[in-house]
C-alpha cells in the first residue's frame, strides 16, 4: 500500500472523473487508473463504480473516504513532526487564506495579535476557497482563514476541524453609478441584470449560490463573467460591467469613494461570518500556542 493511492482516491472521490483527478494528480489518465485499482485490490473490494455515464462511489467507497482523509493528513503531518525532531529546525507555520481575506482582513487582524506575531515563521498562503480546503485535508497547512455562512457547503465542516468567529462581513450587491449616482444595475423587475458571478472554485460564489436557491427572487440575472477571484469582480463591477455580490471589507474604500454603489435594498445583503479553522486532533505546541492566543482575542 502507497500513500499516492490514498491521495488519488480523495482526488477521484473530489472529481467523480478519471481525466480531471489524473491532471490534478500530474500522472497519465491510464496511470492513474492503475493506481486506483490497485488501492481497490488492497482493501479488497470496489471503491468506485464505473458506467458510461461517469463515476460514483460505491457504498464502500462512500464509508472509506472519512478515515481517508484523516490517515493521508496524519501521516503528512507525522513527515513533518519527526523532520522538525530531527533537527532541522522549526518549519512555517501556514496559513490557507482566500484571496478575498488575504489582502484587506488579513494584515490589520495579524497586526492587531502581537502574540501571534512573537512567535514568528508564519507563513500566508493565498488561494481560491477549493483549494485552502485541499491543503488543510493535506495537513499542508495548520489553519484555514475563510469567509463562513451555515448554509454553505464544505469539506471542512466536519468533526475533524474545529473553528472559532474572528470577524464578521457582509456580501452586498454592488454596480458603478450612473452619471446621477444611482446604480448603473439595479435588481428589481423582470429585465436581467448583467451578472458578474462566482466560480466553483470559490466560497463567496457557494455562500450566494445557496442563499439565492432558497429565496423567491423578485430580480433577474445574467450571468456574462465568471471568476472565483472577489477582486477581479470588484475591478469589473467598478468598470460598470455589471452586479457583484462582493465582501464589504474588500471594497469599504470604493463604496466611501463613491466608485461603487448598492444595486439593491438592504434586504438583499448577505451577513456572513470569519472563521479561523484547524484539526480537531492535538496539534503541535506551536499550533495550540497560536490557536490560543486567537481564542483570547
Amino acid at each position: 500500500m502507497e500513500l499516492a493511492w490514498f491521495e488519488d482516491y480523495l482526488a477521484l472521490a473530489e472529481t467523480l472523473n478519471f481525466s480531471r483527478a489524473a491532471e490534478a494528480r500530474h500522472v497519465t489518465q491510464p496511470a492513474f487508473s492503475r493506481r486506483i485499482r490497485a488501492l481497490e485490490n488492497w482493501v479488497g473490494t470496489a471503491l468506485f463504480r464505473r458506467t458510461t455515464h461517469g463515476v460514483a462511489l460505491t457504498p464502500a467507497g462512500e464509508h472509506f473516504h472519512d478515515q481517508a482523509e484523516i490517515l493521508t493528513r496524519a501521516l503528512h503531518q507525522l513527515r513533518r513532526d519527526t523532520l522538525e525532531a530531527s533537527g532541522g529546525g522549526a518549519r512555517p507555520l501556514s496559513i490557507a487564506a482566500t484571496h478575498a481575506l488575504s489582502f484587506t482582513f488579513f494584515p490589520k487582524w495579524v497586526r492587531g495579535n502581537e502574540k501571534v506575531l512573537a512567535l514568528g515563521n508564519l507563513n500566508l498562503i493565498s488561494d481560491s476557497m477549493q483549494a485552502c480546503e485541499q491543503m488543510m485535508l493535506r495537513g499542508d497547512a495548520q489553519f484555514l482563514l475563510c469567509h463562513y455562512h451555515p448554509n454553505m457547503s464544505s469539506r471542512i465542516e466536519t468533526s475533524q476541524f474545529r473553528s472559532i468567529v474572528i470577524g464578521s462581513d457582509t456580501l452586498v450587491p454592488l454596480s458603478a453609478p450612473a452619471r446621477n449616482g444611482a446604480p448603473r444595475w439595479r435588481l428589481h423587475g423582470s429585465k436581467p441584470v448583467k451578472y458578474l458571478a462566482y466560480g466553483a472554485q470559490s466560497g463567496l460564489g457557494r455562500i450566494v449560490s445557496t442563499q439565492w436557491a432558497t429565496r423567491q427572487q423578485s430580480f433577474a440575472l445574467e450571468t456574462i463573467f465568471t471568476s472565483h477571484l472577489a477582486a477581479t469582480l470588484q475591478s469589473m463591477a467598478r468598470a460598470g460591467d455589471g452586479v457583484a455580490w462582493l465582501p464589504r471589507t474588500l471594497v469599504e474604500d470604493d463604496i466611501a469613494a463613491g466608485l461603487l454603489v448598492a444595486a439593491g435594498d438592504a434586504h438583499l445583503n448577505i451577513p456572513i461570518e470569519i472563521r479561523l479553522f484547524r484539526p480537531a486532533a492535538r496539534q503541535s505546541h506551536a499550533v495550540e500556542a497560536i490557536w490560543d492566543a486567537f481564542e483570547r482575542n
